[in-house]
């Protein structure tokens, strides 16, 4: 699998950056799999087909500097700090559910590597002692398939749980009080700091790397203003 990095000098993006990367790549980079991840200042990402306000503490986020953005694909809210990674995985090929297969499959390999017994879920999460470490969302473009993964390595809690506020009968579907309660972090199980778990990740999934040019970082931003409209961001 093809690794795609930023060309150096590297800053963290806004989150609509990296999102606007995952389409870039899908559409203009000619490998089979390319993966890449990415690290963003405090945000909310929330699924396509998602309310705001049911979902996310708006006012908190507010006060705490926290921004807003909606996905292509569905599924639930996510809060991302600089302390955790984001996952990108772009494939070739229509069946959303092969691509959620083989992404879950090659994370479920870097967990086997740390010595970490981690289990999937029909929802695609990846669960340590029956927490969820990763969640996953996948969309679809014209023959790419294209999966973004959280892996909780560290994070915020005090933000995760005030910011993202589902109702009380969502998480009581899911036989949980709380968001707090359905999560676990990573540090917790392995004595790696963040940057030597995300070199192992790169080393075991990928075998080749791709710099990014000046010119595709500007097309990257181009696309990226598309995510910067009022139905894809929420500027606090």
């Amino acid at each position: 699998m093809l690794y795609i990095e930023l060309p150096a000098p590297y800053t963290i993006r806004k989150l609509s950056f990296y999102l606007a990367m995952e389409e870039y790549v899908a559409r203009r980079v000619q490998a089979e799999d390319c993966f890449f991840m990415w690290q963003v200042a405090p945000s909310v990402i929330f699924g396509r087909n998602q309310q705001l306000e049911s979902e996310v503490n708006v006012e908190y986020c507010r006060q705490h500097h926290i921004q807003l953005y909606r996905r292509k694909s569905g599924g639930g809210c996510v809060y991302a700090d600089e302390s955790n990674v984001m996952l990108s995985y772009v494939t070739s090929g229509e069946q959303v559910d092969l691509a959620f297969h083989r992404f879950v499959s090659m994370m479920l390999l870097v967990f086997r590597k740390m010595g970490i017994e981690a289990a999937t879920t029909s929802h695609n999460d990846i669960l340590i002692e029956g927490n969820k470490v990763c969640g996953t969302a996948c969309y679809h473009l014209p023959g790419k398939s294209i999966v973004h993964s959280t892996m909780l390595f560290d994070t915020n809690m005090e933000h995760m749980s005030h910011a993202i506020t589902p109702s009380k009968d969502k998480l009581e579907s899911k036989g949980i009080q709380s968001v707090r309660q359905r999560i676990t972090l990573l540090k917790n199980y392995t004595s790696l700091g963040l940057e030597e778990v995300k070199m192992l990740i790169k080393n075991t999934l990928c075998h080749d790397t791709m710099t990014l040019l000046a010119n595709d970082v500007a097309e990257i931003e181009n696309i990226e203003s598309n995510y910067l409209r009022e139905e894809f961001i929420h500027l606090l």
